[in-house]
């Protein structure tokens, strides 16, 4: 029984966001519905796949622990399925969360007809309902024109979906907000959060347009952290590693462990001012990092981590998901996050529950995500009381699909 018990949400998606918004409440314990077209809706086969079934990691990934049902909602018969199943009677349902935009029977007004307190959220693109994804919202915005090293002719994007994330989770909590109103109002309420307006609101919370409107124009500083002093170092065993010194204790801790604190005191002498405050340490990077450089070339990786494992330095060395998987204890069962899950079609996998812990362990353990259709007689049944043969005059009409689930299976 999770935090969220007795919350259900009805989730129609595709891409990153949505899933990710419904899976954040699936794992605090909420019972998310995703329906689906008959064979797999767009994400069923994204890539990347398992080599030998050609099941797709994408979507067991973002949709663990969720029932599913297909319905042809292309079909009227199908949209009204779908339709009383969002407005079903009960305190926790009557939620939909979704990014299928421009389908009419999803519209709110319609649903609110059926259920007066029914709860919408609709995840887009631009407010003003034009299509983005993370990729084109990333390139508006200007992150690319910062990434990569300077001098660079082109940008350089992201390949982490980071706007789809926050606004995933943005979504996630907006949805349970307004369930929490609901139970205190007994009233409804029709919301929409756009890709791209998360994407502006970050970049605007982070200081970056404040920035740009006062007439600074921030460059690409490669690996260099902007405002403080961090960036890559290659050790003499040829391992690169990333430091940060953001406080004023990493600070001083750093040049502990290097031994270095007499030639920043040189140059700290050299350039009139003292190293102590951040803005003055990335003022003085390039002169910083030319001290710092040879220590970390005549260092092996195992000289690092024994200099800075007992301090308050940030410090992490540049691996692959390969060398993620075999070499960190935090991706090990060591850490409580992970568990041996089998999924349908790709095996044993190394899975995580949700990120927060709950006195030091996960709430509820993490579950595979649903063989496709493998809820839908179930679901039928249990929320809207339908009988068995009225389930199977629907399959009968080609409304639903039963056999894929059971062939699957």
């Amino acid at each position: 029984m999770g935090m969220l018990s007795g919350m259900r949400i009805i989730e129609g998606s595709a891409f990153v966001a949505a899933p990710l918004a419904g899976l954040t409440l699936a794992q605090m314990g909420a019972e998310v519905i995703r329906f689906d077209l008959p064979g797999g809706g767009l994400d069923y086969k994204r890539m990347p796949r398992h080599p030998e079934t050609g099941k797709s990691f994408f979507w067991a990934g973002l949709n663990k622990g969720k029932k599913s049902i297909t319905i042809d909602f292309r079909k009227g018969e199908g949209a009204e399925l779908i339709q009383e199943l969002i407005t079903a009677p009960g305190e926790g349902g009557g939620i939909l969360l979704t990014n299928f935009a421009g389908l009419p029977w999803l519209e709110y007004q319609g649903l609110s007809k059926r259920r007066s307190d029914v709860i919408s959220l609709e995840i887009m693109g631009n407010f003003d309902g034009g299509s983005e994804v993370d990729y084109t919202v990333n390139t508006a915005v200007g992150i690319p024109a910062i990434t990569g090293s300077a001098g660079m002719e082109a940008p350089v994007n992201n390949v982490l979906p980071a706007w789809d994330l926050a606004c995933g989770m943005q979504a996630s909590t907006a949805l349970l907000a307004a369930h929490i109103e609901r139970l205190r109002t007994g009233k409804g309420k029709q919301m929409s959060l756009a890709l791209s307006d998360t994407a502006l609101a970050v970049i605007s919370n982070l200081g970056m347009l404040g920035e740009a409107e006062n007439g600074s124009v921030r460059a690409a500083n490669g690996n260099e952290l902007f405002g403080g002093f961090g960036r890559d170092f290659v050790t003499a065993d040829n391992k690169r590693v990333m430091v940060v010194c953001l406080t004023l204790k990493q600070w001083r801790e750093f040049q502990k462990a290097t031994g270095l604190g007499g030639n920043f005191e040189q140059l700290a002498s050299q350039v009139g001012e003292g190293l102590n405050d951040e803005e003055i340490r990335y003022r003085h990077r390039h002169a910083i990092a030319q001290i710092v450089e040879p220590w970390f070339s005549a260092s092996p990786l195992s000289a690092v981590e024994e200099a800075f494992g007992n301090t308050g330095v940030c410090w992490s060395r540049y691996q692959t998901f390969d060398e993620l998987l075999k070499t960190d204890y935090r991706a090990s069962s060591a850490n409580p996050l992970w568990h041996q899950v089998s999924h349908p079609g790709l095996g044993q996998l190394r899975t995580p529950s949700s990120p927060v812990m709950v006195e030091g362990r996960p709430q509820q353990l993490p579950e595979p995500a649903p063989v496709l259709g493998e809820h839908t007689e179930m679901v039928l049944s249990n929320v809207l009381g339908l009988t068995t043969n009225a389930i199977s005059q629907l399959a009968d009409r080609k409304i639903i699909d039963l056999q894929t689930s059971k062939d699957q299976a």
